[in-house]
């Protein structure tokens, strides 16, 4: 499959009569108190990624801090814990507020508390709409994969090495024939799109699809670079973009980022930032 080519096929140039409705309202789930960064990284690739709207559910007192910093998105209050983390109450109010978005990406920065690892699970359990699920997202599964049959819509899950040992039990071979076959067969066995993310980033669908990264470069193993590419697949999702198609788009216009922002700033020093910065110029480069 050529994924540019596809891309090119799926993002023509915009109507001009087209409205902000048209490109996907995102609801993105992200942060805790002492976590809120990931709040702005994938709230900040799901716009650059061409997402319509973005709200960002976060525990009621990060609001005022995260307002001064996200000025694009808009914040969906919610109940906390004393830990400054979702609490149990937050459920039907995210559940409520779904009903009117078009995807769920969920995860990032949440915390491993008990009570917000129960969101998660029953949030993604009962979400009548596409989700993305990364980093703390992940552990709520931790032991618990099985539950992703029960999904009544696509998931997506976006693992590194470590993340996907701990929600699915089983190790990552070494060798990227075997690598990609484990990703084929979890991705089979749990009816969910795999995106296991390392070096040649694999994207395996349950019908046995796969598809091998080969853009990016080691500058981008920093903290925060997993948050971009989840608010990325969102508004991938969000503009039209089938499940598979999406997390393929994703994850080759993330690790192409990676590499522009290498080329200006080199993959010592390189922080997430820099790839949200040169996502216009992928985006760009990608479209031709």
């Amino acid at each position: 499959m050529d994924i540019k080519k596809e891309f090119r096929k799926q993002f023509r140039p915009r109507p001009r009569a087209s409205h902000k409705g048209d490109y996907g309202r995102i609801f993105i789930l992200a942060g805790s108190r002492g976590l809120s960064g990931a709040c702005y990284l994938a709230s900040m690739a799901a716009f650059r990624s061409g997402a319509g709207l973005v709200t960002v559910g976060v525990p009621e007192s990060l609001v005022p801090p995260l307002t001064k910093r996200l000025t694009e998105a808009m914040m969906k209050p919610l109940p906390e814990t004393r830990q400054g983390t979702l609490s149990r109450s937050a459920l039907q109010p995210i559940r409520n507020f779904l009903k009117t978005q078009d995807i769920l990406a969920i995860g990032p920065g949440l915390s491993l508390n008990r009570q917000t690892q129960a969101v998660v699970r029953d949030t993604v359990l009962g979400s009548t709409k596409p989700v993305v699920l990364d980093a703390d997202g992940l552990n709520a599964f931790k032991g618990q994969a099985d539950l992703f049959r029960k999904c009544k819509v696509p998931v997506i899950v976006t693992p590194h090495a470590g993340e996907f040992v701990r929600l699915f039990g089983t190790p990552v071979p070494k060798g990227e024939k075997l690598r990609r076959q484990r990703a084929v067969d979890v991705a089979k066995k749990y009816r969910v799109i795999v995106v296991l993310k390392g070096y040649h980033t694999v994207v395996a669908s349950p019908q046995g699809k796969v598809y091998v990264n080969k853009t990016g470069n080691p500058g981008m193993a920093t903290g925060g670079s997993g948050d971009i590419l989840t608010g990325m697949i969102a508004a991938m999702l969000g503009q039209g973009a089938a499940p598979f198609q999406a997390a393929c788009f994703g994850v080759l216009i993330h690790g192409l980022a990676g590499d522009m922002a290498a080329k200006q700033k080199g993959e010592i020093s390189m922080v997430a930032s820099d790839i949200l910065g040169a996502l216009p110029s992928a985006f760009q480069q990608m479209i031709g």
